[in-house]
């Protein structure tokens, strides 16, 4: 029995998902609200002391963190592999599983929050961010570098900067295979996934516009039926129109 506890636009819990769907394993999709913080509940901490999207639960053995599921569901169950056989291929999915985990998935949190996040949770609750920051385990420091508009300029314009060479690095590797670590769809494209998805609906697409590679990588992605399946109506964010 797997129950995946998880938000339906939480980037990190679209990750857990397209691994479970690239798997074929069922699970029950449990949601966990962020609007109402309900990822600080009690019930939640003492599965997920961290207070974060995504959890999944596999029996009675409670896994946490997005990469770590990932890689969990492809160790423990049979079908399609998803980690290289070949040790150097495998290394440079790891490569850029510690890459995708330091850089883009960090950077791509600040235009979240400041372009929809933000401005749709404090419309319906005024205290959403100062309750975030207080009751938060982890990321009080970076909580605390954001007011009521976000995150400044500059960090805007830093994580612009990150997002822009990492697409630029998936170009160059990209120019050896189809996928991030070479002919085999890995892990690592799950990774990725969930970072082009966001600034897509973030309307900030044109930051690999340039890079017929990336957008052919991107292309693949999205036709294969684990994208559809984690990707359910309702899953992407919608960017009110100004």
């Amino acid at each position: 029995m797997l129950t995946l506890y998880n938000t339906n636009h939480s980037t990190c819990s679209q990750k857990a998902r397209i691994a479970l769907q690239e798997k074929g394993l069922a699970f029950k999709d449990h949601q966990i609200s962020l609007r109402d913080l309900e990822q600080f509940s009690d019930w939640y901490m003492k599965l997920n002391p961290n207070g974060v999207v995504p959890t999944l639960v596999h029996d009675d053995k409670v896994i946490i963190e997005s990469t770590v599921i990932a890689e969990y569901v492809d160790d423990a169950f049979g079908g399609v592999k998803l980690t290289p056989e070949d040790p150097y291929q495998r290394a440079r999915m790891r490569v850029w599983r510690q890459y995708i985990d330091e850089v883009p998935t960090v950077a791509v949190r600040v235009p979240s929050f400041n372009l929809y996040l933000l401005p749709k949770f404090l419309a319906t609750n005024e205290n959403w961010l100062d309750t975030r920051k207080e009751k938060t385990p982890l990321r009080k420091s970076v909580l605390r570098r954001m007011d009521k508009n976000g995150f400044p300029k500059e960090e805007m314009d830093d994580a612009r900067d990150k997002l822009r060479q990492t697409v630029e690095r998936m170009s160059k590797t990209l120019e050896s295979g189809p996928w991030l670590a070479g002919e085999q769809f890995t892990l690592a494209d799950i990774y990725m996934t969930p970072n082009l998805v966001r600034l897509e609906d973030l309307g900030l697409a044109e930051i690999w516009a340039d890079l017929p590679r990336v957008t052919d990588w991107y292309a693949r992605i999205q036709a294969r039926p684990s994208f559809a399946k984690a990707y359910y109506e309702g899953s992407r964010i919608v960017m009110p129109k100004r």
